[in-house]
């Protein structure tokens, strides 16, 4: 009886009370459909732009990666290879500000540690990683409020490739990093939080988890010192932060979430006139 119980009801994606499967929307948020996965994996909601900082973060990535492709057109690549397909040139994503051992210890691209996690090798990259980023960051901000989750977000991705460049990666890019603290943040709440919905979320984030661990393993060229890097952080960042449940958002959270805002802006406003004028030379 307990496990078709467990089948016939589940937790609204909205708003996270106990309803059955079978209801056309959630008689509490007024979720329509609730029981549709699309709805479950948050991808519909943070793609809708509920939260403006989530559309902001996607547009600077789609900003970043369009400036890479256009700043060195010669070498764009059209690969017939999914992967490879419209790949922005090395000299170009180099001078935007890609990170690893050679543009730190080299050119001395101490901001690329910020920049690299706007920056994509491909458009199946780029999609991959925006995909993920729906997904995941809208329940962040929901669990730890949008300053908490800017701050793990930006400081998550300058520690995974930290950690990347610690271990001798020399070229290195992508949202994947700070994604994945955001993947860490989650597990520590799943794991903290307990209880049905703590449990589902750990679980479900685990799987993720698991998934990106061989996924680097199968596929060459991905960075999983970043990845683990950013993981960990995450989970760091979670115990360091608190939760929304645990600890409400203080004045502190928001001024570190407007310091990693106006220094992100910063280095990307940067990183683009940095490369366009070494393009134009």
């Amino acid at each position: 009886m307990a496990s078709r119980v467990k089948e016939e009801t589940l937790l609204c994606p909205g708003c996270q009370e106990l309803i059955s499967r079978s209801e056309p929307v959630c008689p509490y948020c007024d979720l329509i459909n609730p029981a549709s996965r699309w709805k479950g994996n948050y991808f519909a909601r943070g793609l809708a732009g509920q939260n403006k900082t989530i559309r902001a973060i996607l547009l600077c990535n789609v900003v970043m990666f369009i400036v890479s492709v256009f700043i060195d057109l010669q070498s764009l690549h059209f690969s017939a290879s999914p992967f490879g397909f419209l790949s922005p040139g090395s000299n170009s994503l180099l001078a935007l500000g890609s990170t690893g051992t050679i543009p730190m210890f080299q050119f001395h691209h101490y901001w690329s540690l910020i920049s690299a996690n706007y920056l994509h090798a491909s458009l199946l990259h780029i999609l991959f990683n925006m995909i993920a980023l729906v997904q995941l960051a809208p329940l962040v901000s929901r669990e730890y409020g949008e300053h908490r989750m800017i701050v793990i977000y930006t400081l998550g991705g300058v520690a995974g490739y930290g950690l990347s460049i610690a271990a001798g990666v020399q070229l290195t890019l992508g949202a994947s990093a700070a994604i994945c603290s955001l993947l860490g943040a989650l597990l520590y709440y799943g794991k903290s939080r307990g209880g049905n919905y703590g449990q589902n979320i750990f679980r479900q984030v685990g799987g993720w988890a698991v998934g990106i661990a061989i996924f680097g393993f199968i596929v060459p060229g991905i960075n999983n010192w970043g990845h683990g890097g950013g993981m960990l952080a995450g989970v760091a960042l979670g115990f360091l932060l608190g939760y929304v449940e645990s600890k409400p958002e203080r004045p502190i959270h928001r001024v570190m979430a407007m310091i990693c805002i106006v220094v992100t802006g910063g280095v990307l406003v940067w990183s683009c006139l940095y490369g366009v004028a070494l393009h134009s030379l």
